[in-house]
C-alpha cells in the first residue's frame, strides 16, 4: 500500500512538472517583443495587442474565482486612474464560467475598454496565458510603448516606472 502511494505521488509530481514545462514552452522573456494575440473584447469588438503600441500596456491575468486577484482589484483600479494618460490596461479574465467575471469587474470598477474574458475548462491552458507562460494568477506584465516585454511587476513597481517617466 505504501509503495502504491509513493508511485501516485511520484506520478503527480511528474504531471505537475510536465504541466509547468508545457506552460513555459515558447514564451517570451524580458527584453523580447511581447507576444501578439487577437481576441474579442467584452463589448464584442476585435482586439489586437500590437495595435496598442505607443503607450505602456499592463497585461493583467486574473480570475473572478481567485481571492488574491480580487484582493488586488482596488490597486489595479487606482493605478488606472492615476496613470490613464500613459498606461493602457488590458485585463484577461481566465474563467471556467462566463457569468462570474462581470460581477467582480462591476463591483470594483473595471471601466477600461480592453477587457477580455477567456473561458477554458483548465484556465491556465488558455492560449493567451500560454503565450506569456502564465502558471499562476494574478500575473501582470508591463509592455513598453515599442512593444517590448519589460517583465512581471507589482503595482508599486509599475507606479514607480510610470511616475519616473512622468517626471522625465
Amino acid at each position: 500500500m505504501k509503495k502504491t502511494i509513493n508511485y501516485i505521488l511520484l506520478g503527480l509530481i511528474a504531471l505537475f512538472g510536465l504541466f509547468y514545462i508545457y506552460t513555459k514552452m515558447g514564451t517570451a522573456t524580458h527584453g523580447e517583443q511581447a507576444p501578439d494575440f487577437e481576441a474579442t473584447l467584452i463589448d464584442g469588438s476585435p482586439f489586437k495587442l500590437s495595435d496598442l503600441q505607443g503607450t505602456y500596456v499592463l497585461l493583467d491575468f486574473w480570475g473572478s474565482w481567485c481571492p488574491p486577484c480580487i484582493k488586488e482589484s482596488p490597486e489595479l483600479v487606482a493605478l488606472h486612474k492615476k496613470h490613464s494618460n500613459q498606461l493602457t490596461i488590458v485585463t484577461v479574465a481566465l474563467e471556467k464560467n462566463l457569468k462570474t467575471w462581470k460581477k467582480v469587474a462591476d463591483k470594483y470598477g473595471y471601466t477600461w475598454k480592453h477587457q477580455i474574458v477567456n473561458q477554458n475548462r483548465f484556465v491556465l491552458l488558455s492560449d493567451i496565458a500560454r503565450k506569456y507562460g502564465v502558471s499562476e494568477i494574478p500575473t501582470k506584465f508591463l509592455i513598453s510603448p515599442d512593444g517590448t516585454l519589460l517583465g512581471m511587476y507589482s503595482f508599486e513597481q509599475i507606479d514607480k516606472i510610470l511616475t519616473k517617466k512622468d517626471k522625465d
